[in-house]
This record gives structure tokens, C-alpha cells and sequence, in this order.
């Protein structure tokens, strides 16, 4: 068993918990609500809205998996490298955009989650 892994698991299922109802409340909702918005655009991102809960979901399984059989450790991989990767945009998205951090947070929720990923993956 791995205890950074499961760690990690079990961050990113709150992650994901987070995104689904305090997220939901904040974003989905008001992103349905929006009348100025044309349907298409809308609906693509409430789409993608749930691909993301889906995504995130599938981290903490991925994680968990590995955690607990030691011989699927390149699932472990495969999630830290994703988690990766949105901690990267999430740091680059708010300079970028000319936001600041404290109002686009998201990216840094990875990075507990990928150090103890990427610990978790070398066996450390």
C-alpha cells in the first residue's frame, strides 16, 4: 500500500467534490442563467463542465488504484502527469489573461496533489 498515493487519492476527490457543488454553485449555475450568451457557446461549456468532473473523478480512482496495487503504479503516472499539467495552465492562465490568483485559484488546489503524486510514483 501507498500512502502518498491514497494521499493523493483522496485530495483529488475532494478536489473534485469541490468542483461539483461549490464550483456548481459558483460557475454552472450562473453559466446556465446567463442570457446574454448564445446557446451553443453555452451548452459546449456546460459540456465540458461535466468532462472536467468527469476527469477529475477519474484522478482520484486513478491514484487509489495505484495506491493499492503497487504492479499499476503507471496509472499513478498518468494521473500526476495530467495534475501536472493543470497546475501548469492554472498558473499560467490568470497572468495571462490579466487575472489575479486570489479570484482564479483553481490551478493551485494541484500542486498538494502532484508533489505527493509525483513522491507516491518514485516510491518515495
Amino acid at each position: 500500500m501507498n500512502s502518498l498515493l491514497l494521499f493523493a487519492s483522496f485530495l483529488s476527490l475532494l478536489v473534485c467534490l469541490l468542483h461539483t457543488f461549490a464550483g456548481g454553485r459558483a460557475i454552472a449555475v450562473p453559466l446556465l442563467k446567463a442570457q446574454d450568451l448564445h446557446p451553443v457557446p453555452k451548452y459546449v461549456t456546460y459540456f465540458c463542465w461535466h468532462i472536467v468532473t468527469i476527469v477529475l473523478a477519474m484522478l482520484s480512482v486513478l491514484f487509489v488504484v495505484a495506491g493499492f496495487r503497487p504492479q499499476s503504479l503507471e496509472l499513478a503516472w498518468v494521473a500526476t502527469a495530467l495534475t501536472a499539467s493543470f497546475f501548469l495552465l492554472g498558473l499560467a492562465v490568470p497572468p495571462i489573461k490579466k487575472q489575479k490568483y486570489k479570484d482564479m485559484p483553481q490551478g493551485w488546489l494541484f500542486l498538494p496533489i502532484l508533489i505527493l503524486g509525483a513522491l507516491g510514483s518514485v516510491g518515495l
